[in-house]
């Protein structure tokens, strides 16, 4: 196209024109009906421009680097597993796609809270039309609000605080600490939890992972319901009545622990293979395992072999204003020395709930 031709070499980079056969052949419902993986071939067909390009190009990205041979540590922030991410977060994992999850302290327990109380949650779409008096009842009848979800607590969070209470008072008796997602996996491994009648397991990211035996970090673990839990059972301050039981903090593992593991790990898995960060929602679960990098490079001081980021993918609603650090894209990255001028990134300005299942899709051959 002549008209191009004007343009400087630095602007042309960023130039992309149709490429042949990418219209189809025919309306995109035939197209469709004829391919093998038809929600793949309906992305491809349909998601072309703005978020829904950004998506499908993002998942086209990971689809080859995977084949590649690369590896992918997975972000959880957000309410994600309350709105039931786990159904193809699981999936992913069980086929080898994912390396390591990162995820708040919320987001992993509420992966459990869903394996055992799926059938006591409940929904209120027009939850924005409900009134300050409204929210009060909810609370004192014990439903508390996610959003459109009720976490059903008494069914979940107060059914496992028992067995892990347990675990916690043990680990202190016989001089043990463990990471937040390893007493966690105990009730899987010692069937101390049992799932829902209404439940599918195959839904239980948290489930999928431990049966695989992909690293989990927790970062903010005191930020979660059982995290708070832990921590009073901890506190043997004046405003504590009942000191019967009162647990030794160093039971639990820290989020400086977690950091130093992600030193070992990312040092090994990045041996034979690049890494991309597929991140989910902003805040602690992404900044945290992100940094990783860096560390390595400036902290510890290790000039030679540190390998980059391969690819930086996020799917989010923060904008890139305000010291949104969330928000925060790709080129800044590269001032931090987390991403190289080679690394892949994409920011999809999204719904993790609408954007994150197409990646799937195209990453699972659907």
């Amino acid at each position: 196209m002549k008209k191009f031709d004007s343009l400087s070499p630095g602007l042309k980079k960023f130039i992309v024109h149709e490429a042949p056969g990418t219209a189809g052949e025919s309306p995109v419902s035939s197209d469709v009906r004829k391919s093998k993986t038809p929600v793949s071939s309906f992305a491809e067909r349909t998601l072309r421009h703005t978020n829904g390009g950004s998506t499908l190009q993002a998942a086209l990205w990971l689809k080859e680097h995977l084949a590649d041979g690369g590896k992918l540590v997975v972000t959880v922030a957000g309410a994600l597993s309350s709105f039931q991410i786990g159904v193809t977060l699981a999936e992913l994992i069980r086929k080898g796609k994912v390396h390591l999850v990162s995820a708040t302290g919320a987001n992993h327990e509420e992966s459990y809270y869903r394996y055992v109380a799926h059938s006591h949650y409940a929904y209120i779409p027009r939850y924005t039309e409900l009134t300050p008096e409204q929210e009060a009842e909810l609370r004192d009848a014990g439903l508390r609000r996610i959003t459109d979800t009720f976490l059903p607590e008494d069914e979940s969070v107060r059914i496992m605080e028992p067995h892990l209470l347990k675990m916690w008072k043990d680990a202190g008796k016989n001089g043990e600490r463990y990471f937040p997602h390893e007493y966690f996996r105990r009730l899987f491994a010692e069937k101390l939890i049992q799932p829902d009648p209404a439940a599918n397991p195959n839904d239980c990211w948290t489930l999928a992972a431990y049966e695989k035996d992909i690293p989990i970090v927790i970062p903010g673990f005191e930020d979660s319901t059982m995290g708070n839990i832990f921590a009073s059972y901890t506190y043997d301050g004046k405003h504590r009545k009942d000191k019967s039981v009162v647990l030794d903090p160093r039971v639990m593992k820290s989020g400086l622990e977690y950091f130093t593991f992600l030193y070992d790990w990312y040092m090994e898995a990045s041996k034979d293979a690049p890494i991309a960060f597929l991140q989910l929602g902003g805040g602690i679960a992404a900044d945290f395992p992100i940094c990783v990098v860096p560390s390595l490079k400036h902290d510890l001081q290790i000039r030679e072999g540190i390998r980059d980021w391969a690819g930086f993918i996020e799917i989010g609603s923060s904008p890139m204003s305000y010291g949104s650090y969330s928000g925060a894209g790709g080129k800044e990255k590269i001032t931090w020395d987390k991403l190289s001028t080679q690394s892949y990134y994409q920011i999809i300005q999204s719904d993790v709930t609408v954007a994150f299942p197409w990646i799937a899709a195209v990453l699972l051959d659907l």
